[in-house]
Formats: structure tokens, C-alpha cells, sequence
């Protein structure tokens, strides 16, 4: 079956290999790797900066959420660059701005971190949306597993985080997460330069078209079918900025200690990395549309769950979230570059980042406000009531439906 011109794959020659190498993948995993790691190092030690500097909760929440924000203003206009300027040099410029951002921090006074963390999201935009593209690009057969692939390993930066930066911060200070951040954006600066740099077939990777933002980001904004799943996406980052930023904030308040807290943290993070090339697979050969409606129910859930569990139950209800988030992160992933137009891969892939980050905003937000008045309590069951009903109204939206239907139908590869 042949899809019409509009709805063809985003690239038909990648100006690599016929069959692209699994390094690409694994390169462009540790790329990653990079803003998982970088933002997370970093939030899960915020109850400690909290306690030096002397702030509040809602604080914490703030803090993550502006490395967020600064990745939904530039993802979507580093994406379109990308289509435009080049995806290598582009995604090489975002990893040594982040560098230089964790570099800053030792040397300037701690109460700046909230610009040191907009800076290094601004950064992370630029490396995590260009990322994305290109194993959409590399990779047009069997997305779901390519995505799995990229996904479980930058997802171990959600693992190693916690363990990193708690051994970390316990036998050093602070500032020293920030090194670690650089040295890990260093080595995958020098692994993208090995990186072939893709084109599509008659056109340039670098046209001088002026309006590439406005006219690229347009047009991915238009495209209906992408809606639902930019829905799906902002619901799923909701759970996972409450998982991976408010967790370590309710295992502080009950005192577990450095050493469980790394533990628990990262078992949540690996069951959310090991989940991902299953999740591929499994939307590859089944579909998409049961496996997310079931990992953000099983996510939703969990996050209700976590302020009424303690020690082993805690850490089971912290792996089914990251189980479920898991699950949805890949499909979405996949889905949204099936569904991307010819040419704008990078402008989709940096829309849909917006919208990951905007949920990942609003979840930190929300349930710091909501602790800081209420409690930590009220604020989980809230937040995770309120997104189920969100989740609701998106699987019963016949919009979702064709969404669904689009990105499985065969692709024309001629």
C-alpha cells in the first residue's frame, strides 16, 4: 500500500549504509543519555541543596521545572535547524552547551542555579530533539525497536543518576554532580563526531530557506494526526517528572539514608529502562494503541500509590511506575516519527520534545505547590487522580483512533 506524497516517509535516503549500523543507535543512545543524566544527577540531590541553601519544596519543584521550560522554547527551533543547518552539527553544538553550563556552576555563587539549569536545558533541547530525529532517520524498519534501543540507554542515565549523584554528593559536595555532568557531555561530544551526517534525497540538509523555524514548526503543528499523541506524551511526562523528581523527595522525608535512597531510586529507573525494547517490540508486532492506554494507567496509578507504601512496597509500586512510563515513552516516540513529514523529522521530533517537557514541567510544578500547602500526600494522589482523567478523555477521543490507524498502515519505500 502506498500512502499519499504527504504522508511518505520523512526520509527516503539517509546518505549512509543501506543497512545503518547499530553503533549509530548506540552513539546517538549516550547522547541521551546525556539530558537524562544531567537532569536527574541533579533532582534527585535537590533536597540537599534545599537544606543548604535553606528553600522550600516548591522550590525543588521550580528548579526542575525550568530546565524543562528551557527545553520546550528551544526543542522545537532546534529541531527545525536541524532540518535545515545540518543534524550532526547541530546536535554537537547542544552537547557543548551544556558542558559549559556544568562547568559554571562550581565556580559561581550556588543561589544561581536556577540559571546554570536553564542553560543546561536550553543545551539538552538541542542534543535530546536532534537525537531523536536522526533514529527516525537512520533507522526507517522497525522503529519501535530502534527506539527501544536508543531509549533503554539513555534511560540509564535515570538508573545511574541516582547512584552517581547520591555516592556523589555524600562523600564530596554538591557542586561535584556538575562535573560529572560535563565529563559525561565531554565523551559524547567526541563519540558524535564519528557520526555520519544524514540527507535527504533532493534536498539539502542545508538549505538557506530564512523562515525554517516558522515555516517547519508550522507545519508539524497543523498535522492533526499528531495531536493525540502529543496529548499522550504530556500526560505520560507528567508521571515521570513526579516519579523521578518528587520520589526522592518522599524517600528524603522518611529518612531512609543515602545508600536505600540510590537503591529504591534507581529501581525505579531501571524498571522504566529495562521495559523499553520490549515495548518496541511489542508495538511493532501489535500495535501501539493497548500498550500506551496500559502503561499510563499502570503509571497513573502508581503515583497514587506512593505516599501509602513504605520500604519493599515502596519499591514495587516505584517500579510498576517506571514500567508503565517506560511502555509509553517508546511508542510515542516511534508513533510521532512514522507520522512525521518528509523533510521535517528534526521540527516534529522537537515539537513532540515540547510537549514531553511541558509535561515533565507541569508534573514537578504542580505536585511541589500542592505538597508545599497540602502535603506531600494530598499532592501525589492529586496528581496522579488528575492525570488519569486526563488520560481518559485522550483513549476516548476518535481523533486518537485515527492516529493510531495511520501510523500502522505500511510505508511505500519507493
Amino acid at each position: 500500500m502506498s500512502l499519499p506524497p504527504e504522508r511518505k516517509p520523512a526520509v527516503e535516503s539517509t546518505g549512509v549504509t543501506a543497512q545503518p549500523r547499530l553503533w549509530y543507535a548506540l552513539i546517538l543512545g549516550f547522547v541521551g543519555f546525556v539530558t537524562s543524566f544531567g537532569a536527574h544527577i541533579v533532582a534527585v540531590n535537590l533536597p540537599t541543596y534545599a537544606e543548604q541553601i535553606g528553600v522550600g519544596v516548591a522550590v525543588i519543584g521550580f528548579l526542575i521545572a525550568v530546565y524543562d521550560l528551557a527545553e520546550i522554547i528551544a526543542k522545537p527551533l532546534f529541531g527545525a535547524l536541524a532540518d535545515r543547518r545540518g543534524m550532526k552539527q547541530t546536535m554537537l553544538a547542544g552537547i557543548a552547551l551544556f558542558v559549559m553550563a556544568s562547568l559554571a556552576y562550581p565556580v559561581i555563587d550556588a543561589r544561581l542555579l536556577i540559571v546554570v539549569r536553564f542553560v543546561q536545558g536550553i543545551g539538552a533541547a538541542a542534543l535530546s530533539a536532534v537525537s531523536l530525529a536522526l533514529i527516525g532517520i537512520y533507522y526507517q524498519d522497525q522503529r519501535g525497536r530502534s527506539y527501544g534501543i536508543y531509549n533503554a540507554i539513555k534511560g540509564a542515565g535515570y538508573v545511574l543518576s541516582p547512584i552517581i549523584g547520591t555516592a556523589l554528593v555524600w562523600r564530596s559536595q554538591f557542586a561535584a554532580i556538575f562535573l560529572a555532568s560535563a565529563a559525561v557531555g565531554g565523551l559524547a561530544f567526541a563519540l558524535t563526531l564519528l557520526l555520519p551526517e544524514p540527507r535527504t534525497r533532493g534536498e539539502s540538509a542545508f538549505d538557506d530557506d530564512d523562515d525554517f523555524a516558522l515555516s517547519g514548526l508550522a507545519n508539524a503543528l497543523r498535522q492533526t494526526t499528531l495531536w493525540p499523541w502529543y496529548a499522550v506524551t504530556v500526560v505520560n511526562m507528567f508521571f515521570v517528572g513526579i516519579l523521578f523528581g518528587f520520589l526522592p523527595v518522599r524517600v528524603h522525608a522518611r529518612d531512609y539514608g543515602p545508600v536505600p535512597t540510590g537503591v529504591l531510586l534507581a529501581l525505579a529507573a531501571a524498571s522504566y529502562l529495562l521495559i523499553q525494547p520490549l515495548a518496541g517490540v511489542a508495538a511493532d508486532r501489535y500495535g501501539a494503541n493497548t500498550t500506551v492506554r496500559l502503561g499510563l494507567g499502570l503509571a497513573g496509578l502508581s503515583v497514587i500509590a506512593i505516599p501509602f507504601a513504605d520500604g519493599v512496597l515502596l519499591g514495587v509500586v516505584a517500579v510498576l511506575a517506571g514500567i508503565g512510563v517506560g511502555t509509553v515513552w517508546t511508542n510515542t516516540d516511534a508513533l510521532v516519527s512514522t507520522l512525521a513529514q518528509r523533510g521535517q523529522m528534526g521540527a516534529t521530533m522537537g515539537v513532540a520534545g515540547s510537549f514531553k517537557e511541558l509535561g515533565d514541567m507541569l508534573g514537578p510544578l504542580l505536585i511541589g505547590l500542592l505538597s508545599q500547602l497540602f502535603g506531600l500526600t494530598v499532592g501525589f494522589v492529586v496528581c496522579g487522580a488528575l492525570g488519569l482523567l486526563v488520560l481518559a478523555k485522550i483513549i476516548r477521543s476518535p481523533l486518537a483512533q485515527v492516529a493510531v490507524t495511520e501510523a500502522s498502515l505500511p510505508v511505500d519505500r519507493g
